[in-house]
């Protein structure tokens, strides 16, 4: 079967929007543009132009990192927009679903939702350490389970998946798996992306908001079979990544070996955050990601609150007991620590 089969008949049958043609070789007197640059525009490519409609440099340079093919990869605005194309070019309104696994990342259900598709939810288990029930996830599937979305390493939680559990759901899920990896540079567990060639319902989505420290950028992107790509690519909006932002993200590519290299500091400062709230007698999850989820209070709020007291502002994610701290720099982690010392 034809990957596309999955994918709604609509989009397989859409005829893409003709943008202008893009090639700066010739004098652009083709798509409306103003000749001359605005007096504040220091740009290379000039922001009087329309950017390149599919950023190929960009989009090889991330291949490249990663060890994929260019055309298995799909620039977006971090991974947001990803979730949402995948959400769009394959859930029928009205008919379709897709299976999300609480506490997790909330974008996968608002996608879901504003396209008309029915959100079905399988828990994590929190006395296992939200572990996933791979067996429960397949249960709750049926022929019209268009997506299974897994979160690795999952936000909040931050625990990685175990590979296999990931492949026994795609083994025998029918639709597509979205496996969100979002914060991977920060886990130990190996990425999905070398196995994409044998796995054409596999849908990788990563950004580079994270650990390459481009949040504000909004930059991500998708990796799959090159047919989900070609597909995706007809739902997407034309230019949808500006001529700056994708200056910027080339250029902090070029700088990717440094940036990385300080991941290993934040996990030092992880794996200290988590040490040290256990001494203090708290439980903590064990975390592959930036961020560590703790507790169990018995109001969480009373302990935000504290913490904002003194200066500190983590995250309530709606999780009964637990709030999650962000890593930041050795001196914020040492605050932090200090704050909840007092709070508690």
């Amino acid at each position: 079967m034809s990957i596309l089969a999955l994918a709604r008949p609509e989009i397989v049958a859409l005829k893409a929007y003709s943008h202008a043609s893009w090639d700066p070789a010739f004098d652009r007197l083709h798509a409306n543009e103003l000749p001359w640059r605005a007096e504040t525009d220091r740009s290379s490519a000039g922001l009087n132009r329309y950017p390149e409609p599919h950023p190929h440099e960009l989009a090889a340079r991330l291949a490249g990192l990663y060890g994929v093919r260019a055309d298995q990869l799909l620039p977006g605005r971090g991974s947001d927009e990803s979730i949402d194309l995948v959400v769009r070019g394959f859930c029928r309104a009205g008919l379709d679903n897709v299976i999300i696994c609480p506490p997790t990342f909330g974008m996968y259900s608002v996608a879901a939702r504003i396209q008309g598709a029915a959100v079905r939810e399988v828990p994590l288990h929190p006395e296992r350490d939200f572990a996933l029930d791979a067996a429960a996830v397949l249960a709750a599937c049926d022929a019209n389970t268009r997506i299974v979305f897994l979160c690795s390493p999952n936000n909040p939680t931050g625990t990685a998946l175990d590979p296999a559990v990931v492949t026994a759901v795609l083994n025998a899920a029918s639709g597509m798996v979205v496996v969100d990896e979002a914060y991977a540079e920060f886990s130990h567990s190996p990425t999905l992306l070398p196995e994409l060639a044998g796995l054409p319902r596999l849908v990788i989505t990563r950004t580079m908001s994270k650990a390459f420290a481009f949040a504000g950028a909004r930059v991500g992107y998708l990796a799959a079979d090159p047919a989900v790509v070609d597909a995706l690519r007809l739902v997407r909006l034309p230019y949808h990544l500006s001529a700056l932002t994708q200056a910027a993200a080339l250029a902090a590519l070029r700088h990717a070996d440094e940036t990385l290299g300080q991941v290993a500091q934040l996990r030092a400062d992880r794996d200290r955050l988590v040490s040290e709230l256990r001494a203090m007698g708290l439980d903590v999850v064990d975390s592959d990601a930036n961020f560590v989820l703790f507790g169990r209070f018995h109001d969480q709020t009373v302990q935000w609150q504290g913490l904002l007291d003194r200066g500190i502002l983590v995250r309530d994610v709606g999780l009964p007991g637990w709030l999650r701290v962000s890593v930041g720099t050795t001196g914020e982690c040492d605050a932090f620590l200090a704050a909840v010392r007092e709070v508690i």
